[in-house]
This record gives C-alpha cells, sequence and structure tokens, in this order.
C-alpha cells in the first residue's frame, strides 16, 4: 500500500499558507488532472483524489487545526481529548464538495454528474467509540449510550427563522448559491459568501439556533452489540447521527468496537488461544483435568501421557461464535505449559532418585540432530 502524503506537499504549499494560497494551489492542480480532462488516465485520476482530499481538509479551518495538531488521525475521528466522539462530527459527503465549488462552470456547471451547484447535504454521521470486554463480544449486550448530536430545534421546527416565516432567496447570489468571477479563459463559480453556498438568507434567525435549523441535544440511545463482535469493527445505525438543515436526511451513528485484551484468553478470529500450566507427573502420567471457557462453563480436557511441553490441545466449538452465525463457533485450543518445581522435600527428591535409577539416564546424553524449522526458529 501506498504511503500517503501530507496534505500541505500534495498541494505544495507552506504549513502557513493562507485559505486563498491554498485555492488557488488546489484549482491548478484540479485543472491540470481532471478527469474530463485527462479520460482513461488513472494515474490523473489519483492525483486528482489526492488534492481534492487534502483540499477538503486544509480548506476547512477545524479540519486544518486538527490536521496540524494530530496529522491525518485527527481527520479520521480518531478520540480527541479523551471524548468518545472523535473530534465531534464528519460528513463522509463532504470530499469532494470542493470540486463543485472551482469546476461548476469549468466543465458545463453541472459538477459531478450534471447535479445542480446549490444541493442540501444530508446531516453528518456520528462516530462513537466503544469498549468492551471479550466476554462482551462472545454474549452479546445491551448498552445505553449518553451523546450529544444535532437535532431538529424545537424553537423553529427547523425552519431557522425566530418568526416562522422561513428563508428567503439570497439578493447577492439570485439563489444559486454560487458567486461568478471570470478569472483569464475561464469563468470560476464560487460558493457565495452571504448565503454560505445555500442560496437562501434569513433574516430574523431563531435565537436558539441562530438559524441554522438545527440546534445541540443530549440524547440516550439503547443499542444491542451483536455477539462474535470483533475488535475494530462498526455497527452503523442508520438516521441515528445529525440532523440535516432545511430538512435533508440525517447523518448515521458509527459505534466504533474495541475489545479489551483478556487475562487469560487470546482471540484469534473464532479461535481462542489458552495457556495451561500442568505438571511434569501430569505431562508423564496423563491426567483429565478441568478448564473454565469463556463464559464460565467447566470443560474436561484429557493430557495424554507423555504430554510434551508446548503441546497444543484443541476443543472444538469452545470459541468465539460467528458474526452472522452465532450458534457456529470458533475452537479453543490449549497450549500445554509443563512446569518443572523449584524446591523438592526429602521424599520427592528420594523418589526421583529411584525413577533416575530405574530408567539408567544417561550422565552424558547424545545431541538430536536440529530440524530446519528449529534451526529457523533459533537462528
Amino acid at each position: 500500500m501506498a504511503t500517503k502524503r501530507d496534505y500541505y506537499e500534495v498541494l505544495g504549499v507552506e504549513k502557513s499558507a493562507s485559505l486563498d494560497e491554498i485555492k488557488k494551489a488546489y484549482r491548478k492542480l484540479a485543472m491540470q488532472y481532471h478527469p474530463d480532462k485527462n479520460p482513461g488516465n488513472k494515474e490523473a485520476e489519483n492525483k486528482f483524489k489526492e488534492a481534492t482530499e487534502a483540499y477538503t481538509v486544509l480548506a476547512d479551518s477545524d479540519k486544518r487545526k486538527k490536521y496540524d495538531q494530530f496529522g491525518f488521525a485527527g481527520v479520521e475521528g480518531m478520540n480527541l481529548g479523551g471524548n468518545p466522539f472523535q473530534g465531534g462530527r464528519y460528513g463522509f459527503d463532504d470530499v469532494f464538495s470542493g470540486f463543485e465549488d472551482i469546476f461548476s462552470s469549468f466543465f458545463g456547471g453541472g459538477g459531478f454528474g450534471g447535479s445542480s451547484s446549490r444541493r442540501v447535504r444530508r446531516g453528518s454521521d456520528r462516530l462513537y467509540n466503544l469498549e468492551i470486554t471479550l466476554e462482551e463480544a462472545a454474549l452479546g449486550k445491551k448498552v445505553d449510550l449518553s451523546f450529544d448530536k444535532l437535532e431538529t430545534c424545537e424553537v423553529c421546527r427547523g425552519s431557522g427563522s425566530k418568526s416562522g416565516s422561513g428563508k428567503k432567496r439570497c439578493p447577492e447570489c439570485g439563489g444559486s448559491g454560487q458567486v461568478r468571477r471570470s478569472q483569464g479563459f475561464f469563468s470560476i463559480s464560487t460558493p457565495c459568501s452571504k448565503c454560505n453556498g445555500t442560496g437562501d438568507i434569513i433574516e430574523d434567525p431563531c435565537p436558539t439556533c441562530r438559524g441554522a435549523g438545527v440546534s445541540s441535544k443530549r440524547v440516550l440511545k439503547n443499542i444491542k452489540i451483536p455477539q462474535g463482535i470483533d475488535n475494530g469493527k462498526r455497527i452503523i445505525i442508520k438516521g441515528e447521527g445529525d440532523a440535516g438543515e432545511s430538512g435533508s436526511p440525517p447523518g448515521d451513528l458509527h459505534i466504533k468496537i474495541r475489545v479489551k485484551q483478556h487475562d487469560y484468553f487470546y482471540r484469534e478470529e473464532q479461535n481462542l488461544i489458552m495457556i495451561v500450566p500442568i505438571s511434569f507427573t501430569q505431562a508423564a502420567l496423563g491426567d483429565e483435568i478441568s478448564i473454565s471457557s469463556l463464559d464460565n462453563k467447566l470443560i474436561k480436557l484429557k493430557i495424554p501421557a507423555g504430554c510434551e511441553n508446548g503441546k497444543v490441545l484443541r476443543i472444538k466449538g469452545a470459541g468465539m461464535p460467528y458474526l452472522d452465525f452465532p450458534d457456529k463457533k470458533g475452537d479453543l485450543f490449549i497450549k500445554v505449559e509443563v512446569e518443572i518445581p523449584k524446591s523438592l522435600n526429602r521424599e520427592e527428591k528420594r523418589l526421583l532418585e529411584e525413577l533416575r535409577r530405574i530408567k539408567g539416564e544417561e550422565r552424558r546424553p547424545s545431541p538430536r540432530k536440529i530440524t530446519e524449522k528449529e534451526s529457523a526458529y533459533f537462528f
């Protein structure tokens, strides 16, 4: 996988660059690599996408501040300051918004697929980090999440207007949301500064939401964690993100799962691994022992006579449930660790001396040949 380049490097600007310098740099790259000017050129397409992504972050003061402080993690929803909401909100449909701002007049005024430059965006998605135990991942559970999100303003009911008169057409752009400026051979459209590209203005903004039509509210949601979910997976709840402005659809709630490391079980996909110590007499004579499964059930495990240190025993169906098929489970693998006693009493020593005499153990044992696998491991 190619290494992601620094956004300032992509646009060829300094970290101290102004917004106008960033826009100018992006405009130059976008004109050079736009797919309409380079049909079938995959490299040009990738450079165009790379430049657009960099512009989307650096042209937004909030995103740029997080990127400058935390790098790529700051704009990819990473946890900032311990808040489970990674920097609050983010919109997945924002990545190519800069294209419409600059190219609406370059290639027919239609943006992507001929869509209108004036559009209403859906609400932003919310990202929540949820930490659970391995037992909870195996058994599933219901949890209550409390968080802040944008909901339709209860005072103006989403109109953004104090009197309820709603919005009026912007006199600056005539309702198009775009202002055209001529530059060289091109006519460039940029978002109208008076209406912020919406095409509408509110003369008497609601004092609660300040004309946005949405306001922050703390909500409580009960969600179900499915059995078998793995570390890093996401649960997406449609429509539970931020409310959209002007009646547009709401965003989604993304719940990212982090499974805490267990003291005794290690997970590999749907299988579990456990280390169980046994005595050297149990290893030599064999035995039947009991161990606790992840859900605290006792499982009988037979230790074969002559069991070697590091031997792996398998218990079928005692692992993690499959996410889509909770009735089906992986396996539990037991790695046996033979413990050698560090101190012996007089009777134990006598018995072992007798065993050594009976076995006729050699004081100068012959070395065993090292296998190719062992050689690779040790050397």
